[in-house]
């Protein structure tokens, strides 16, 4: 039962939180066991756990949606939801920053240092004599073999100017609820449905030609490892932020937004404006210096 504490609607118990938790224990002991060596029983487990999370999460959010188009959530709930929201792509952040600040330390310092620079001078000399410290590089061990960067004026531009379109696309359509225009509305959203998926088909394609025709893997030292590392998580958030994108469609193809109340909406495109400012990010320091 749902009960009403002043105010602020406190929701009722809740089986979810529980089920998430078994769902990501279960995903985290197949993938260990994957990565083992045991792997009929590893991708088994990681399957149900995944199958878990995927369900908790179509469960908990359809709870979320109901009870919202049920009127239970007011103004306070509303600033509830901003704020978690805000603190949820200020985390978002401090992920991202945490790996360009590995990229950066790895050009500026480390590299540098194996090269013979600074208090490095004894390591080249000793351990890995004839080293050029230069950008971008596989290691002293030239693991992974010679290889070749991905050009920033060809797929990365591109999926850039898709990126950047698909903000556009989105800020209409917000603009086109807010004046009540459904056609409009579904019509711009859409199309930012589909630049996002276009953009994940071109990752693809990008990583297909690194992998056979470039040699650039991950096993291509540490410029592979920041390369994908980078590029892969931010592919991550794209995908679900196109998936979100496509919930937050059929939901304005049903009309369970209007001008006042459309928070839903909101939180979805704050986090795709997020994920394009990150990826003009990636591309200036990833692909073109």
């Amino acid at each position: 039962m749902t009960q009403q504490t002043g105010a602020y609607y406190v929701p009722h118990g809740s089986r979810y939180p529980i089920i998430g938790s078994i769902g990501l224990f279960l995903f985290m002991v197949g993938a260990a066991n994957w990565l083992n060596g045991h792997d009929t029983a590893g991708q088994i487990i990681l399957t149900i756990g995944a199958l878990t999370i995927i369900g908790m999460l179509v469960g908990w959010f359809g709870t979320v949606i109901s009870e919202s188009l049920k009127g239970i959530y007011n103004a306070l709930v509303d600033t509830s939801f901003r704020m978690g929201m805000m603190w949820f792509i200020f985390s978002e952040v401090m992920f991202f920053a945490a790996f360009f600040g590995a990229l950066f330390y790895t050009r500026m310092i480390t590299v540098p240092v194996l090269g013979g620079e600074g208090h490095g001078l004894l390591t080249n000399q000793f351990l890995w004599q004839g080293f050029t410290a230069a950008w971008p590089t596989n290691g002293p061990e030239a693991v992974g073999g010679p290889f070749q960067v991905m050009p920033p004026w060809g797929i990365p531009l591109l999926n850039t100017l898709i990126l950047l379109s698909s903000s556009v696309t989105v800020t209409i359509a917000h603009h086109a609820l807010r004046a009540g225009r459904r056609g409009r509305l579904l019509v711009f959203l859409g199309l930012t449905v589909l630049l996002g998926a276009s953009f994940l088909y071109c990752q693809g394609h990008e990583y297909y030609e690194a992998y056979t025709h470039l040699n650039l893997t991950l096993r291509s030292g540490i410029y592979g490892c920041t390369f994908f590392l980078l590029t892969g998580f931010h592919g991550l958030h794209v995908t679900l932020g196109t998936i979100m994108l496509t919930v937050i469609w059929f939901r304005c193809l049903r009309g369970h937004f209007n001008r006042e109340h459309h928070f839903g909406f909101e939180a979805v495109s704050w986090y795709w404006h997020f994920v394009d400012v990150v990826w003009l990010c990636l591309f200036l320091f990833v692909y073109v210096l």
